[in-house]
C-alpha cells in the first residue's frame, strides 16, 4: 500500500474522531429535554453518562485503526502489533453493541419518552455497523494471524 494512501486514510479516520467528539459535545445542549437546561444538568444525565462511557470503546477503536494504518503505511502490517490492533478493534465493536443493547433497554423502559423509535432506530444502525465493523476486523486478524504464523515458521527454517 502506497504511503500517501495509508496517510489518506488516517486523516479519515481522524476526521471521523473529530467528528463524532465535537456531535458528542453538541447535540446534548440541543435535545429536546435538554434545550433549557443548565451545564450540570445536560451532563448529569445518567442516559448521557451512559452514551459517554458507550464513547469510550469507540474512540480506543479508532485509535487502533490509525494504529492500523500505520503499520500497513510501514510494510509491517504482518506482524502480531498488527493482529493486537485488529483483535482490539474487535473487542471494542463488541463493547459498543453490549453499550447500545444497555441504552436501548433504558430508552425502552423510560414510560416519558413520547416517541422512541427514533432512538431505538439510531441504536440499531449503531449496532449493525459495529457488527459489520467487528466482523471485518475478526477476518482480517484471523488472515493476519496465519501470515504471522507462516512467516515465524519461515524464520524458524531458514
Amino acid at each position: 500500500m502506497k504511503r500517501t494512501s495509508t496517510v489518506f486514510l488516517q486523516i479519515v479516520v481522524v476526521l471521523i474522531g473529530i467528528g463524532a467528539l465535537a456531535l458528542l459535545l453538541w447535540e446534548p445542549h440541543i435535545e429536546g429535554v435538554n434545550a433549557h437546561a443548565t451545564f450540570f444538568q445536560v451532563y448529569l444525565d445518567p442516559f448521557i453518562a451512559l452514551v459517554y462511557g458507550g464513547s469510550i470503546p469507540f474512540f480506543v477503536g479508532v485509535y487502533q485503526a490509525f494504529k492500523v494504518l500505520g503499520y500497513a503505511g510501514k510494510n509491517k502490517i504482518f506482524s502480531p502489533a498488527a493482529v493486537k490492533a485488529l483483535r482490539t478493534i474487535k473487542y471494542c465493536a463488541i463493547a459498543i453493541i453490549g453499550f447500545v443493547a444497555i441504552e436501548e433497554v433504558v430508552i425502552m423502559l423510560n414510560h416519558g419518552s413520547d416517541d422512541a423509535a427514533g432512538g431505538v432506530f439510531m441504536g440499531v444502525l449503531i449496532t449493525f455497523g459495529s457488527i459489520v465493523i467487528g466482523t471485518a476486523a475478526a477476518m482480517f486478524e484471523r488472515i493476519l494471524q496465519n501470515a504471522v504464523d507462516i512467516k515465524s515458521e519461515n524464520d524458524l527454517t531458514v
